[in-house]
């Protein structure tokens, strides 16, 4: 074999084995995304059903949502979403009674969901579903008074 063919195999090689790395290392990312997404989905089911059918308490209103989990890799913590429909007062109390039921709602989650760890619960009231409601409705209103707006003007030309 020549040397210029031997460095080009070496070349091909080289950059082979670059790729197939790079692959690897990009495969084994995503199927920890894709794990963690999975293992956040089905915390979230769980949580939503214990909430809604398992918990008797009275300061948690109908319209209480789990809208988000956050599980930490080494499954050890999990930030909850909790997204309530009703006034300051009944989020306040809501959140309380979910603070309260932490450990009721761990255990009812670890019969549940067959994890290594059953995580730290920590409850967040999540007010994103009720701003975005807000600026639609400011949005709204805008689209509206520009409509009005643009009426008037069309009047104004139509009289002259």
């Amino acid at each position: 074999m020549t040397k210029d063919c031997i460095n080009t195999q070496s070349f091909v090689a080289f950059h082979l084995n670059k790729f197939v790395r790079q692959i690897g290392v990009d495969f084994m990312n995503n199927r920890k995304a894709i794990k963690s997404t999975r293992i956040n989905g089905e915390v979230q089911k769980e949580l939503s059903k214990i909430i809604r059918e398992e918990l008797k308490d009275p300061r948690i209103p109908v319209m209480t949502s789990v809208s988000d989990v956050q599980v930490t890799g080494d499954l050890k913590y999990a930030k909850i979403y909790i997204s309530i429909l009703g006034s300051k007062k009944e989020k306040e109390d809501c959140m309380a009674a979910l603070k309260h039921a932490t450990p009721f709602i761990r255990t009812q989650l670890a019969k549940t969901v067959n994890l290594r760890n059953t995580p730290e619960l920590n409850f967040v009231l999540d007010e994103s579903i009720e701003y975005g409601v807000e600026m639609y409705k400011k949005i709204s209103d805008l689209h509206i008074s520009d409509s009005e707006n643009e009426g008037e003007e069309s009047e104004d030309d139509s009289e002259e």
